[in-house]
């Protein structure tokens, strides 16, 4: 699988990916739109895309799906992403993950995010949001 940055060609196949990882909180064509930017997509056998912002010591993971799960595209975007936060001077990234999501918890576990908040009614269905942490190492 390459990892390279989303283009406007990306998001039709993005945007099925979304509805199909997200359901309900798939992002609409214009926030897929606005996205890409900060998107990195994993070309392969199956998709998959990162969605990270940086804004100076802390970086924002928004977004990361993979078409196919237990493939390791996961792994290899959030590793992409994370190296473009530290390459972006980020010290540690944030996200939320919804309380509910014990496969996403237990991905970011074991990428050694902690959680550090929790964003109460965060979801549409009114499940909490759990704040994760990852401070990144130097170098």
């Amino acid at each position: 699988m390459s990892i390279r940055a989303a283009g406007p060609d990306d998001v039709d196949r993005l945007l099925a990916l979304e509805e199909d990882a997200f359901g309900r909180e798939a992002w609409s064509h214009r926030l897929v739109r606005e996205a890409l930017p900060y998107a990195l997509v994993g070309d392969g056998p199956d998709l998959g895309w990162a969605v990270l912002s940086v804004a100076g010591e802390v970086a924002d993971l928004q977004r990361i799906a993979a078409g196919v799960r237990r493939t390791g595209t996961g792994t290899r975007l959030l590793a992409a992403a994370l190296g473009s936060a530290r390459d972006a001077g980020a010290e540690r990234v944030l996200l939320e993950v919804r309380e509910d999501n014990e496969a996403g918890r237990a991905f970011y576990a074991a990428a050694g995010f902690v959680e550090i908040d929790r964003r109460r009614g965060y979801y549409r269905d009114g499940v909490d949001a759990l704040v994760l942490e990852l401070v990144l190492a130097a170098g």
